[in-house]
């Protein structure tokens, strides 16, 4: 998949078949969108390609009117999007820089700059709820009349529903902020899952025989937060020492802002894996891209009262996962 920053690069296909949106998490309901979408696609002979924003337009609304908190919170990053994205077949991924002048745009000189000028869209897939342009004037009727005017097709998908419900980010994001993840994984067909390069840390884990490994989350505000069974992925060779011989490392994990030791406001998760392959060595995982899984939710975040007590509930974390994996 090719990934674009804006509309003007020369590697950018002069036709495709076009469905724009945030795309927060991907769920089923995405990827039937998607999947109907690369179906059309290879019907006209263009390549399938998904518009989507960053910051999320709410995330830009909401600092705008300088209440940052009234924004949703992120389900996943722009990286594990991207991804989720490429698995489902997508050719192309335009990500357009939200602002005031996208934002300003009337729903005409979206239609004329963006999609026809812009990624020459030959058919155009949008979800039940679309709205675009200034004041968000511009909807599915207005669309459908352009397209039929510019010479494009227009279609809309209706809601996906799961046993009777919606699905929907807002939904995802619910369920993560709860702590049911076992129904976060039915919205979105697979477990919950971040992914990065596992950076160098303080090093305190270590100390105190618990070494993590160290990714960011590249928004201020994840959809879940707090400490979980996890199983991560990229570390282990299948049938590795250390590993459930799937290649996968089992682990107990924090994801916040770390309130006892810094609290500086940046998102990390901390994984302290429960085995550990023997040729990996001390320093073997720096710099790798991992990707793990969060299954299940132990408890929020706490802030405790001293760093013995800190070293003490991360003792009793590693223990509950322990045995909550021996169940399983």
């Amino acid at each position: 998949m090719q990934v674009f920053r804006g509309l003007h690069h020369p590697g950018i296909a002069p036709q495709c078949a076009l469905t724009i949106g945030n795309f927060d998490g991907v769920h089923r309901g995405h990827q039937a969108m998607l999947a109907l979408l690369t179906n059309e696609a290879r019907h006209r002979g263009v390549p399938s390609c998904v518009m989507s924003f960053e910051p999320h337009p709410r995330d830009w609304f909401a600092a705008r009117a300088g209440t940052p908190e009234a924004a949703p919170r992120r389900v996943a990053t722009l990286r594990d999007k991207l991804a989720e994205l490429q698995r489902c077949g997508i050719d192309q991924a335009v990500v357009m820089r939200f602002g005031a002048a996208f934002a300003g745009q009337s729903p005409q000189a979206f239609v004329t700059d963006v999609l026809q000028r812009g990624l020459g869209a030959r058919y155009v897939l949008v979800g039940d709820d679309f709205r675009f342009g200034a004041r968000r004037a511009g909807d599915y009727a207005l669309l459908d009349a352009a397209g039929a005017k510019a010479g494009f097709d227009v279609a809309r998908m209706m809601s996906y529903e799961v046993h009777g419900l919606r699905v929907s980010s807002s939904a995802v994001r619910q369920a993560l902020a709860d702590g049911e993840m076992a129904h976060a994984a039915a919205l979105l067909g697979r477990p919950y899952s971040i992914s990065g390069h596992v950076q160098h840390g303080r090093k305190l884990g270590r100390e105190w025989g618990t070494p993590t490994l160290n990714l960011r989350f590249g928004h201020a505000r994840p959809a879940a937060q707090g400490i979980f069974a996890v199983r991560v992925h990229g570390l282990g060779d299948q049938g590795d020492d250390g590993d459930d011989g799937d290649g996968t490392l089992p682990g107990v994990a924090s994801l916040g802002v770390r309130p006892t030791i810094e609290d500086a406001g940046r998102q990390l998760l901390e994984v302290h894996c429960l085995r550990w392959p023997a040729a990996l060595g001390r320093d073997g995982a720096y710099g790798r891209c991992v990707k793990v899984e969060l299954l299940h939710k132990f408890h929020d975040e706490r802030k405790y009262a001293s760093m013995q007590a800190l070293r003490e509930g991360i003792a009793q974390d590693v223990a509950d996962a322990r045995a909550w994996f021996a169940t399983r």
